[in-house]
C-alpha cells in the first residue's frame, strides 16, 4: 500500500475512534467564538469550572498510576535470567532514544519560541505568582545542588505522598520495586495489590477520558471565547515545532540508530510494522497497540522471545515520543508565562520529563496527565497553569495521537535491534513483504 493511502487510512481511524473528542474541539470552538462576541460571564464561569474539573480530575491519578506502573514494570522483571542476557541492552537503547528525543523537543522548542505568541493572553498576575514560585525554588536549589539532590531521597516517604513530591515519591518506588523483585514469590501479595492499584487507577482513568469530550470542550470554549480564534495561530508553532520533533525521530534518528546499532533496514521495518503504526494513530493508545505490534514482529521475522520480553516494557517504560511532547509543552509553558529559561532549569525539565515519561501509561491523555511531575520539580502544580493548559488542550488530541506512533514505533525499533544483536531475525522474511502472514 502507498505511503499517502497508509497516512489517509490512519487519519481516518483516529477520525473514527475519537469522533467525540473532535467533536468536543470543534463544538468549543465554535461556541467559544459565538461567546467572544457575546460576552456571557455566568456561561464563561462555568465553562472555565468544568475545564477546572477535567484538569483535577487528571491530577488526582497521577500519584497511584505511576506508583503502580513502577512496581508492576519493575518487579515483571525480577531476576529473570533473560534480563542478564539482553535487558541490560534493552534499557540503553530506550536511553539513547529517548535522551535523543528530549534533545531534539529542546532545542527546537528553544529556537522557535512556540509559547511566545500564547504570553499576550496569559494574566499578567498569574504570570508574576509563576514566575516568582519558579525563581524561588530554583534559587533553592541552585542554592545548593547537593541538597537538591539529598532532597529527591525522602526522610519520610508517607510525607512526600501526601505532598505530592514525585521525584521523592519516584526514588523510593524504585529502590522498593526492585527490593520487591529481589525477595521472589513472597512479593506476590504486594505486587498483586499494586496490581489491582493498576488496574483500578486505569479504570478511574477511563472513566476520566470519557469525560474528555467535555473536558476538552470546557477548555477549548473557553479559551477562545477569552482569546478568539487568533489563539489557534498562537498556538500553530507549538503544533510545528512537535510535528517536526516526531518527523526528526521517525526519519533521523531511528535510522540512525539502527544503522549504528544493527544491520536492519528501517523501511523494511516500518513496513512490518505498518499497521501498528497506524492503530497506534488512531487509537492513542501504545497499550491497546501492544497485541498488534507484537504480532506485527513475530508472525514478520521477529523471535518470540525478544519481542515478547522487550515489548511489553516498552508499552510501559519506554516513551521517548512523550518526552519530546512533555520538553515540549513544559517549555511552552514557561515562554507563555515569562519563566526565564536557565540552562539549569533547562537540564532539570529534560531529566524530569525523562522520568515522567517513562512513568506515563500507554493510554490516550497520558503525556500531559504526568506532566504534573516535571511542573512539581520546579515548584508548580498545574492549577497555577490553567490559562496555560488550555492552549494544550485545544490540540491535545491530535498530538497525543502523534507522539503513540512515536512511542509504538520506537518499541520496535528497540526490539528489531535487540533481535539483530541476539541473531532472532529471520531476515529472509523481514526484508520480503510478499511473505508477510496476514494479522488475525
Amino acid at each position: 500500500m502507498k505511503l499517502h493511502m497508509q497516512i489517509l487510512i490512519a487519519l481516518g481511524l483516529g477520525i473514527k475512534r475519537n469522533w467525540h473528542i473532535f467533536f468536543g474541539i470543534i463544538a468549543g470552538i465554535l461556541v467559544g467564538i459565538f461567546l467572544h462576541s457575546h460576552q456571557n460571564i455566568l456561561v464563561s464561569n462555568i465553562l472555565v469550572f468544568v475545564g477546572q474539573i477535567f484538569i483535577r480530575l487528571i491530577q488526582m491519578v497521577v500519584i497511584p498510576l505511576v506508583v503502580s506502573a513502577i512496581i508492576i514494570g519493575v518487579t515483571s522483571i525480577g531476576d529473570n535470567k533473560q534480563l542478564s542476557k539482553f535487558g541490560s541492552k534493552m534499557i540503553l537503547y530506550y536511553g539513547i532514544i529517548t535522551i535523543a528525543a528530549v534533545v531534539i523537543g529542546a532545542v527546537l522548542a528553544l529556537v522557535m519560541h512556540p509559547g511566545n505568541g500564547a504570553a499576550n493572553y496569559i494574566n499578567a498576575n498569574a504570570a508574576a505568582e509563576v514566575q516568582a514560585t519558579v525563581a524561588t525554588a530554583m534559587a533553592e536549589q541552585q542554592g545548593n545542588i547537593l541538597n537538591m539532590f539529598l532532597g529527591f531521597i525522602p526522610s519520610n516517604p508517607l510525607n512526600a505522598l501526601a505532598n505530592g513530591n514525585m521525584v521523592a515519591i519516584i526514588v523510593f518506588v524504585l529502590i522498593f520495586a526492585v527490593a520487591l523483585a529481589k525477595v521472589g514469590d513472597v512479593n506476590r501479595p504486594i505486587v498483586s495489590f499494586f496490581e489491582s492499584v493498576f488496574a483500578a487507577t486505569m479504570k478511574i482513568t477511563d472513566w476520566i477520558m470519557f469525560l474528555a469530550a467535555p473536558g476538552v470542550f470546557a477548555l477549548t470554549a473557553s479559551a477562545v471565547s477569552s482569546f478568539g480564534i487568533d489563539i489557534f495561530a498562537s498556538i500553530s508553532k507549538y503544533l510545528l515545532v512537535l510535528a517536526i520533533g516526531f518527523l526528526l525521530q521517525l526519519f533521523v534518528v531511528y535510522p540512525l540508530f539502527l544503522r549504528f546499532f544493527s544491520k536492519v533496514s528501517i523501511w523494511m521495518l516500518y513496513s512490518a510494522i505498518a499497521e501498528a503504526m497506524m492503530v497506534a494513530f488512531g487509537t492513542a493508545s501504545s497499550s491497546a497497540t501492544l497485541p498488534l505490534t507484537i504480532a506485527c514482529c513475530e508472525k514478520r521475522g521477529i523471535s518470540h522471545k525478544i519481542s515478547s520480553f522487550v515489548l511489553p516494557l516498552g508499552a510501559t517504560l519506554n516513551m521517548d515520543g512523550t518526552a519530546l511532547l512533555q520538553v515540549v509543552a513544559v517549555i511552552f509553558l514557561t515562554q507563555a508565562y515569562g519563566v526565564a529559561l536557565t540552562p539549569f532549569l533547562i537540564v532539570q525539565i529534560a531529566l524530569l520529563a525523562i522520568i515522567a515519561s517513562s512513568t506515563c501509561a500507554g493510554i490516550p491523555g497520558a503525556g500531559l496527565i504526568t506532566i504534573a511531575l516535571i511542573l512539581n520539580g520546579m515548584g508548580l502544580s498545574p492549577e497555577q497553569l490553567v490559562a496555560g493548559f488550555a492552549f494544550l488542550f485545544t490540540i491535545e488530541r491530535i498530538t497525543d495521537m502523534m507522539r503513540t506512533l512515536v512511542n509504538v514505533t520506537s518499541d520496535a525499533v528497540v526490539v528489531a535491534a535487540i533481535a539483530d544483536n541476539e541473531n532472532e531475525i529471520n531476515y529472509d522474511l523481514l526484508n520480503n513483504p510478499a511473505k508477510y502472514e496476514e494479522l488475525a
